[in-house]
């Protein structure tokens, strides 16, 4: 599903007189207009006194649920924004407030990296699932069950997280490695050396889970130089 795009339109950031192209992009992400949604529902929202986009998923569906964001192409460089995750009303109870930002992203196939956020997970009494707490995943083939039972621990890791809360992320892509840092940490929640996609150029989308109300806002795109 795919809606106009006549609200949800990038703008670069200013620069010096010198700076050459790329420039950042931005999104406010206060309206679902321009979305290209694949499987979720969106629409303007306030949460906890911030104007975002609020994303669910379709009511049954079993397929891909992200809404990839128009004009933003991304190969190398940094992707920064605001996100929130809570468990919808009636969810399945493994539902964690599943929210992320898939990257590098091919509307056709629909392959893609991404970084997640487990927000139920972040305070857990279990030690273990606080170590599940932030996730990365490449999709189709390297879903978070493939790559925790080979190789238990390292594509996943503790940052504290509130359900609803507002959280700060910033993902750092650079050839086949990407970094995580949360809540402004200048040291990263996660770090991947071995991107299972290969380096290529795609765009950014809204990533959720099942039983997940996620919301988004101030998006920032900003490619390497």
């Amino acid at each position: 599903m795919k809606v106009a795009a006549s609200v949800l339109l990038p703008v670069l950031l200013a620069g010096g007189a010198s700076d050459a192209y790329p420039q950042a992009r931005s999104f406010a992400l206060e309206s679902a207009s321009g979305l290209d949604l694949r499987n979720v529902l969106a629409e303007p929202a306030e949460h906890r006194g911030k104007k975002a986009v609020r994303v669910v998923e379709v009511p049954g569906t079993r397929a891909e649920t992200i809404a990839i964001v128009p004009d933003s192409a991304f190969g190398d460089g940094t992707i920064e924004l605001e996100l929130a995750g809570q468990v919808l009303a009636g969810a399945p109870a493994t539902s964690r407030g599943f929210v992320g930002v898939a990257f590098r992203v091919d509307p056709k196939s629909l392959a893609y990296g991404c970084f997640y956020l487990r927000p139920e997970n972040g305070r857990a009494d279990d030690q273990l699932r606080r170590n599940h707490s932030v996730q990365y995943i490449s999709h189709p083939d390297f879903t978070w069950h493939r790559l925790r039972e080979e190789q238990p621990g390292v594509y996943e890791s503790y940052v504290d997280l509130e359900p609803g809360a507002w959280t700060r992320v910033r993902i750092v892509v650079k050839g086949g490695e990407a970094r995580l840092f949360v809540h402004g940490a200048e040291q990263p929640t996660l770090v991947v050396t071995d991107l299972k996609q290969p380096p290529t150029r795609g765009q950014v989308a809204l990533w959720i889970g099942q039983g997940t109300e996620a919301f988004f806002r101030n998006l920032t795109i900003t490619p390497a130089r």
